[in-house]
């Protein structure tokens, strides 16, 4: 129970000499009054002083006490010391509303099924840093590095097919990412970039200069490729992938992306 703790202030212990001190030479005084029957009452009052007495010096240990301040460090590890920075880059772009890609609920699009699987891969990510880039016109952070899952969790819920447009602004999601982790200081910084499509959108951001970004932050990217092989540009994410020191994946329906995460 009391492991650990210590006194801020120790040296207010010495009033507990003081008022020692106080209670033996500087006595109170109070003027006397005489009447008949004054042994009974001193006989009725006598537990009652002794209750007094002990509650007096209760109270005044008490009090230097927490004038010493007690304290116990407790250690809390807020953050994880060790694991992965990872960004998830998620194709929101109008394709990925096309249904029938998985096999069991053929009902749900594309995007549905891929958050998913996310969902799931964010749950089991106990010890690393997590963050969510969205992009289809434009790319933007949805959700900055963070350790907390539940947060993370209702942000990717709340990613919807065309809420950044229908194109497909696949190099300026690289760049994005390279945004995400530039304020991380770490050697392992990754990216799971997921897309159903070619880069359709006219971004200012060539996949050179994409590239340059994510080098300089030394982000390893894994790409994923989903649907059909001529849906979206292999080329493209095999050389991302490639180039960053990461490695290309294709899935052609819910199961193999399941498989792959």
């Amino acid at each position: 129970m009391f492991e650990g703790l210590y006194f801020e202030y120790p040296k207010m212990a010495t009033l507990i000499f003081v008022y020692i001190a106080c209670e033996a030479y500087c006595k109170f005084r109070s003027p006397a009054i005489y009447f008949p029957q004054a042994a009974a009452l001193t006989k009725e009052s006598a537990a009652f002083s002794t209750l007094m007495w002990i509650l007096k010096w209760l109270s005044t240990v008490l009090l230097v006490l927490a004038m010493m301040s007690p304290v116990r460090d407790e250690f809390l590890e807020l953050a994880p010391t060790e694991g992965y920075n990872i960004a998830m880059v998620l194709d929101a772009s109008r394709s990925m509303q096309t249904r029938m890609f998985d096999r069991e609920q053929q009902e749900s699009s594309r995007l549905d099924v891929v958050k998913k699987i996310v969902g799931g891969f964010i749950a089991k990510r106990k010890d690393d840093n997590l963050g969510l880039v969205t992009f289809g016109d434009y790319a933007f952070i949805a959700a900055p590095l963070t350790y907390d899952r539940d947060i993370l969790q209702q942000i990717l819920l709340h990613q919807e097919v065309g809420m950044a447009g229908k194109s497909t602004a696949l190099y300026e999601a690289v760049a994005q990412t390279a945004n995400l982790m530039q304020s991380v200081n770490a050697k392992n910084k990754i990216a799971i970039l997921l897309s159903d499509g070619h880069n359709t959108a006219n971004s200012a951001i060539s996949l050179p200069v994409a590239m340059a970004l994510i080098k300089k932050e030394k982000i390893r990217f894994y790409t994923i490729g989903i649907g059909s092989a001529n849906e979206y540009d292999a080329d493209v994410l095999n050389s991302i992938a490639k180039e960053s020191g990461g490695k290309s994946f294709s899935a052609i329906n819910a199961q193999e992306l399941q498989s792959i995460y």
